[in-house]
């Protein structure tokens, strides 16, 4: 366990050797002088005198073990938290890099509060194991081993009783992780579900507030609450008695020394000088048994963190190679793919080209498939059979970057770092001047907007609240300043508002000239002129053609297009009734 943890300490693995070391010399420093004293008690024993200048020097040397143990202790614990904070480092860097690389359906799937919980959560509890629970856990292990060694040297038999505690309480401890372990499974699943739920519930108040389901949500929230804690509760409940008697007994040495063995020295089998050094040594190593106890226990629940860590560090990363593009144009072809979320399949062998410059539009009822495609043509997951081409060449057989470089894709919700609005649009190229920027956001349609600001496009995005079309013309903006050969288009208009309809469509017009298009949309009025209409119905492509030859052979299609024009057809009456 110590290895796997190690491992990510790098050129910090010495730093926590030394600390140990540090810790140790500590240690021998605060036992030392439970010795030192018994050079007074062994003079009074045999009726000798004691010089006043001895005593002096004994006193002296249990002063500077004080001041050494001091030093070097908090010595020791600044170079484990040193190289600990620098593991956990390395840690977070390591996982964030193997996310990155894993399906976005993957990562989707883990949960907001899962994912928090194990890059703030998980990985800050492990810094109790790297410097606390290693360093001073095998510290206070290691002097207490020496000071038995010392024990059987001075007295074979009255160190064998001072060992008497230890079996009792190490059943004890093996039987309290024996019962604790059976659970933590299915605590941690337990600790995972509220922390989505607290996610989930936080998020969506705006929702639960609008349609007043306050009471709903929050019994969820409540229920998976007190579900967590009656877990817990019944959880410890069977490991407390037997915590209470290992943290109890094992430290307590002289339980079976000082009655035996006072015996023993009444039958001169042992000498009194002998016990009462042994009873030293046994004073001087409870305290240190007491911490070592208090760090083992960390063991077991920091072992399977790390154990889950590693699980979801290994979740297979998405299919690339570390090739360019080497497409021969930008057309676009789905050969025979299909796709499954989990164990069910939601695109059923669908096929389709189409040549570069054009523009393709995918159609079909809600949860037909259409974003999914999309999704796989800019790799957002692993199709599970058959492959996605971009100019001839498997987007699995290039790098996710060299993909990234070749497509822009602008779907229904586009984040905004809270940076301003100018860093914002210029993420979509790094090295863009100010006047390219801006030049973007005016094809964007911006202006309007960023001339209301206080400080126009240099605004902190969260300093103002922006509309749902703003901020999506931001993110055409974006697009527009990355100026990629295809464009994917999942409901990009979603947040389109009337008065803002023409100042879209002039984005979007700005955004696809003289590229590949790829485009979902719900409005097929604003998709009769495209190249290739692709028809999904749940999970098949049921036809694909244009607009004319669509209306003359599909069916399915026939039905989209009269529900879309009826849906034109619609007025609000004065009274305000749909009519």
């Amino acid at each position: 366990m110590f290895k796997k943890v190690l491992e990510y300490a790098g050129e910090f693995r010495k730093t926590t050797y030394f600390a140990i070391v540090l810790m140790f010399i500590a240690l021998v420093a605060s036992v030392a002088p439970f010795f030192l004293a018994y050079q007074i008690i062994k003079p009074y024993l045999a009726r000798e005198p004691i010089s006043f200048n001895f005593a002096a020097a004994i006193v002296a040397a249990i002063a500077v073990c004080g001041v050494v143990y001091a030093i070097f202790y908090l010595k020791g614990l600044d170079r484990s938290h040193v190289s600990a904070y620098n593991t956990l480092k390395n840690l977070r860097i390591t996982l964030q890099g193997k996310l990155e690389n894993q399906p976005l359906g993957t990562i989707q799937d883990i949960g907001v509060g899962a994912l928090k919980k194990t890059f703030v959560d998980e990985i800050d509890n492990l810094e109790l194991l790297l410097a606390h629970s290693l360093p001073e856990g095998l510290s206070n292990l290691a002097v207490p081993v020496l000071v038995y060694a010392a024990m059987f040297i001075v007295d074979w038999k009255l160190a064998l009783l001072a060992l008497g505690s230890l079996p009792a309480g190490i059943v004890a401890m093996a039987l309290m992780y024996k019962v604790g372990m059976a659970e933590m499974p299915n605590w941690y699943a337990s600790n995972d579900k509220m922390n989505n739920t607290i996610v989930e519930y936080i998020n969506g108040m705006e929702v639960v507030k609008v349609f007043n389901r306050e009471s709903e949500s929050y019994r969820r929230f409540e229920t998976d609450v007190k579900g967590y804690r009656d877990f817990t509760l019944a959880w410890y409940k069977p490991c407390w008695p037997w915590m209470a008697f290992y943290m109890s007994i094992l430290p307590c040495l002289a339980l079976v020394l000082l009655p035996i063995g006072a015996y023993l020295v009444l039958q001169g089998h042992s000498s009194l000088p002998d016990l009462v050094l042994i009873l030293c040594m046994a004073f001087s190593i409870g305290p240190l048994f007491i911490k070592a106890l208090s760090f083992m226990s960390t063991m077991p629940q920091i072992n399977f963190k790390i154990n889950a860590l590693e699980e979801k560090l290994s979740a297979p990363p998405l299919q690339q190679t570390d090739k360019p593009f080497t497409g021969k144009d930008h057309g676009i072809a789905f050969e025979d793919v299909r796709f499954a979320y989990k164990d069910e399949e939601v695109l059923h062998g669908v096929s389709f080209k189409a040549r570069e410059g054009s523009l393709i539009a995918l159609v079909g009822e809600s949860g037909s498939g259409k974003s999914t495609l999309a999704k796989l043509l800019v790799h957002f997951y692993d199709v599970t059979g058959g492959a996605v081409k971009l100019g001839g060449q498997d987007i699995t057989d290039m790098s996710l970057e060299a993909l990234n470089n070749e497509i822009s894709f602008v779907g229904q919700e586009q984040f905004l770092f809270r940076i301003s609005l100018f860093e914002n649009i210029r993420l979509g190229k790094p090295d863009a001047s100010e006047a390219e920027v801006i030049a973007a956001a005016e094809k964007a349609q911006c202006g309007d907007f960023l001339a209301r600001l206080d400080k126009g496009i240099h605004t902190v995005a969260g300093d103002r609240q922006l509309s749902g079309g703003e901020r999506q013309r931001v993110s055409l903006a974006r697009a527009i300043l990355k100026n990629a050969p295809v464009i994917v288009l999942d409901e990009a208009t979603a947040f389109m508002d009337p008065e803002n309809e023409e100042k879209m469509n002039d984005a979007i017009a700005e955004l696809i000239a003289n590229k590949t298009v790829v485009v979902i949309a719900h409005r097929l009025h604003s998709i009769v002129d495209a190249d290739l209409i692709c028809v999904l119905d749940a999970g098949h492509l049921s036809a694909a053609g244009t607009h004319t030859e669509l209306l003359a052979s599909s069916p399915v299609y026939q039905k989209l297009w009269n529900a879309a024009e009826s849906s034109m057809r619609w007025k609000v009456s004065a009274e305000g009734g749909a009519v």
